[in-house]
């Protein structure tokens, strides 16, 4: 992916991912509020839906990247990946939560990253529905607009606010829940919303103490993981195990080997 970009471009980069995600949000949120949405067809299971909100929204961000930096390789969700091997790569979920949106349900995001060989660059996650745009850079903080995020400062894993999510798949799903047993009574609570880029948005903004999911594509996590890095979280990928596929872990120093132990 070529030699690592000036402070200056990535400065440039991150103000590339945020008209991309908000071109996408302002779309997505007519659509969301108009409330005609259906699933156009599914994936991996029944649960695994496909609207043409994801489509459009997808088209409207590779549109914006077409325009800013054409000689950028893009992966998206529904679209692939197109572009050079060696070049910066921007890794789209263009929808993140579709169940969520075509339920009506108000907890979805759009999630905007570029990479390089050394991982993201810079990023942003878009909850259009709030207005809130959640940034980071490599080289700079963790915002939430104007102010900077610094995540949770909880110590005790007995008084955490823990966010997961679960795999579509039913096997992996009982898999899951057997560490939701055993992880249960060891938290404050556990929270689910469905929309992983937007549980690592709020994990940097600390109002989850941590976060944890397996089952996790590049595309749910490449600008959460970096928000919650800059914003100061432990954050590691979880290696795939008897317990499920591979996934990602965020929390503060202070939890995180707790967290680790009971869910890695």
């Amino acid at each position: 992916m070529g030699a690592r970009p000036a402070a200056g471009v990535v400065s440039e980069l991150l103000a590339v991912a945020e008209e991309a995600a908000l071109a996408a949000g302002t779309l997505l949120r007519e659509r969301f509020e108009a409330g005609v949405e259906r699933a156009l067809r599914t994936k991996s299971t029944p649960t695994d839906l496909v609207s043409e909100a994801d489509l459009a929204s997808e088209e409207a961000i590779r549109a914006v990247l077409s325009a800013r930096r054409p000689d950028d390789a893009v992966l998206g969700e529904e679209g692939g990946r197109q572009g050079d091997d060696d070049a910066l790569l921007w890794v789209v979920d263009p929808l993140d939560g579709t169940l969520n949106f075509l339920q009506g349900i108000p907890a979805w995001c759009v999630s905007v990253a570029v990479r390089d060989a050394e991982g993201a660059l810079a990023g942003a996650v878009l909850d259009p529905l709030r207005g809130e745009l959640f940034c980071a850079s490599r080289d700079g903080e963790a915002r939430l607009g104007e102010a900077a995020l610094s995540g949770s400062a909880c110590t005790e894993l007995a008084r955490a606010i823990v966010g997961t999510g679960f795999a579509y798949d039913a096997a992996v799903r009982a898999a899951q829940g057997q560490v939701v047993a055993r992880l249960l009574p060891r938290v404050g609570n556990l929270r689910r919303v469905g929309a992983c880029a937007l549980d690592l948005a709020w994990a940097a903004a600390g109002r989850l103490d941590a976060f944890y999911e397996r089952g996790v594509q590049e595309w749910d996590v490449a600008a959460g993981e970096l928000l919650c890095a800059q914003a100061g979280l432990v954050v590691e990928r979880m290696p795939a195990n008897d317990g499920g596929p591979a996934g990602i872990l965020a929390a503060p120093e202070a939890l995180a080997d707790d967290l680790r132990a009971l869910v890695g």
